[in-house]
């Protein structure tokens, strides 16, 4: 008992003297504020006697607690051992909370930040042998679709060219271009999102021409034949929802633009196929017929675009067929079926 009474008396005196801030310090203050108001006010000269006794009676407190202190059977050792022990709860309420409470809590997120740096070695080996094993799978991923990738080649070429000659290319030639970065010289650990590979679609659409990568190909035509070609073979594979052929239609003639109306209409039984045609052969194909007809009102062009009823179909397909008479209109409705 005779510790805890040293310590409290301890805390006591602290409280009056030297705490931050102490009832001494506060009582103070609160003079010199009550000073000011006695001369502005001489009617608050009273409350500033009640304040001087106050004064006195703590200084009177503060000694008869520090004669109660003296007079404790204490140990000099134990005595030292609260003092410093009051003096380190203050200094800590000083740099770390205002209570026990907020410096017990504030101990506990340091301990907590402590573990978490001195665990840095730790977590960096686990994330570092988790990128590793990422990688190792990465590149296994990355092997294996090169070699299905230079398997399925030879087989997507073959097809290709089958379709290019139904739509008129006779004699046209079509490659895979498969090219790892170990041939072009380029670092290894370079992994892209298409894999290790650069691959190129080539296109040679006549004897004695070379090669040339598709997306180099001049006509606009052309292109788009060989994308329809393409997108027959893999019409089951990709998974684009909306595709658009501008003049696929382009310098064929009517055979062959059936063919390419026909293979429009497969493509377009999963997806949504636009095509932009002036064939009647490849416009009856489609499953809608939008016409797209300018005029001019009040010296503006207006462009508007017209969905055809079956009717008016059979008309603008007759009209495409270059004729007006009844053999033309029954050859528009025989490509209808």
């Amino acid at each position: 008992n005779a510790s805890r009474l040293a310590q409290l008396s301890a805390e006591a005196i602290g409280l009056v003297e030297s705490a931050e801030p102490s009832v001494t310090g506060l009582n103070v203050s609160l003079g010199r504020a009550l000073q000011e108001m006695s001369q502005i006010d001489p009617g608050a000269r009273s409350l500033l006697e009640e304040q001087r006794a106050i004064s006195g009676q703590l200084s009177d407190l503060a000694a008869s607690m520090s004669d109660y202190a003296e007079q404790l059977s204490l140990d000099p050792e134990q005595v030292k051992e609260v003092e410093e022990r009051y003096n380190l709860i203050q200094t800590l309420k000083r740099k770390y909370g205002s209570t026990l409470t907020a410096v017990l809590e504030y101990g506990a997120k340091s301990a907590k930040r402590l573990a978490i740096l001195e665990g840095r070695d730790e977590e960096l080996f686990r994330i570092n042998s988790e990128f590793a094993n990422i990688d190792d799978q990465l590149r296994s991923i990355g092997k294996t679709l090169s070699k299905k990738r230079k398997e399925a080649a030879p087989k997507l070429v073959k097809e290709v060219e089958e379709q290019l000659n139904n739509l008129g290319f006779m004699r046209s030639r079509f490659e895979v271009q498969i090219i790892d970065n170990s041939e072009l010289g380029k670092d290894e650990a370079v992994i892209l999102g298409t894999g290790f590979d650069q691959i190129e679609f080539l296109f040679a659409p006549n004897p004695g021409e070379p090669f040339k990568p598709l997306k180099s190909i001049a006509s606009s035509g052309e292109m788009a034949r060989v994308m329809l070609a393409l997108k027959t073979v893999l019409a089951s594979q990709d998974q684009i929802p909306v595709l658009v052929f501008d003049e696929v239609d382009s310098n064929v003639g009517g055979e062959t633009a059936a063919v390419v109306g026909g293979k429009m209409k497969h493509i377009g039984v999963d997806r949504q196929v636009l095509c932009i045609t002036h064939l009647a052969q490849v416009a009856a194909a489609a499953n809608r017929h939008y016409l797209v007809v300018k005029e001019i009102i009040e010296d503006r062009t207006i462009t508007r675009v017209e969905m055809l009823d079956a009717a008016a179909r059979v008309g603008e397909l007759t009209r495409m067929l270059g004729g007006h008479g009844e053999a033309a209109r029954q050859h528009a409705k025989s490509l209808l079926g």
